[in-house]
């Protein structure tokens, strides 16, 4: 488990870029009128959870960002059980996928709240952001600020990770092609192959973003039960990159050591609750086969 230590410091603002210039902040903090620090939240989520209680719990977070007059925001870090498929809020998943394969295959299904195509979740660390918006910015802004944190964490543990390179003129893009299937600007890859998929929503006054990060490849699950013929994606995963098994504690450990140097304020452990509304949403099969 990660030791939190509560430290009250200055936000950097929408544009910062974490705890790394420290030089830089102090200026800042002698040229900018006082600004209230930020509570922050940190989940540690191993034991796994359904998929309707995992979106469930992460939308809860994004109304509580929202919600909050305090600037407040949380970053969890979960896992799957049993291990479950996950569509893109407008997915057209009864034309794209087989419902009666997934029946006969027994697999747990969840639609996300966010955009983007199918995850098999399994052998994983999945990561939440939610926050209010005018701590990150615009939300292409806010996807690489989370991305730059995710890779540097993995980078303590030797992943030799880069961010993909966006194409002059062409915004990010959170639902281009299989979620593992093709990087988007900004995602984290390792030799072109994407290691972490990440998707987002908004509302008024808060975001959320939540995302796979890969300990072993497995997402060859969801060309099992897509309609037609459909090659597995090629994604990166942290046992191949690192040539061992690596476990959810040691990967989460890393990235809760990264989000607390790279983002100021105070930070505290806290724990995961359900709302028994938002379950029951996302464990309705009429939200996850809506269209």
């Amino acid at each position: 488990m990660v030791e939190i230590r509560d430290r009250d410091e200055r936000g950097t603002g929408p544009g910062g870029g974490g705890g790394t210039e420290t030089a830089s902040r102090s200026r800042r903090r002698t040229e900018e009128p006082p600004a209230r620090a930020t509570a922050w939240f940190l989940i540690l989520d191993p034991s796994g959870r359904s998929g309707a209680e995992n979106m469930a719990i992460d939308v809860g977070l994004l109304d509580e960002a929202a919600r909050r007059a305090h600037p407040t925001a949380f970053v969890r870090l979960y896992r799957w059980s049993p291990p479950c498929m996950s569509f893109g809020r407008h997915e057209p998943v009864r034309r794209r996928y087989d419902l009666d394969a997934i029946r006969r295959l027994g697999l747990d299904t969840v639609r996300r709240p966010t955009g983007g195509r199918a995850v098999w979740h399994d052998r994983e660390v999945t990561y939440a952001v939610a926050a209010p918006t005018e701590m990150f910015g615009a939300l292409s802004v806010t996807y690489i600020r989370i991305h730059t944190m995710l890779r540097d964490a993995l980078q303590r543990l030797g992943a030799n990770v880069e961010l993909a390179p966006q194409l002059p003129g062409r915004p990010v893009r959170l639902d281009i092609g299989a979620c593992f299937a093709t990087p988007a600007g900004g995602e984290i890859v390792l030799g072109g192959r994407k290691l972490v998929g990440s998707a987002q929503v908004r509302r008024p006054g808060a975001f959320l973003q939540h995302g796979s990060i890969l300990l072993e490849d497995r997402q060859d699950r969801v060309a099992q039960v897509a309609r037609g013929s459909h090659a597995a994606p090629r994604a990166a995963a942290l046992a191949d990159v690192l040539g061992r098994p690596v476990s959810f504690e040691e990967v989460a450990q890393a990235i809760a050591a990264e989000a607390q140097a790279a983002w100021s304020g105070t930070w505290r452990a806290a724990g995961a609750r359900v709302d028994p509304e938002r379950l029951a949403h996302f464990a309705d099969p009429a939200w996850t086969w809506r269209h």
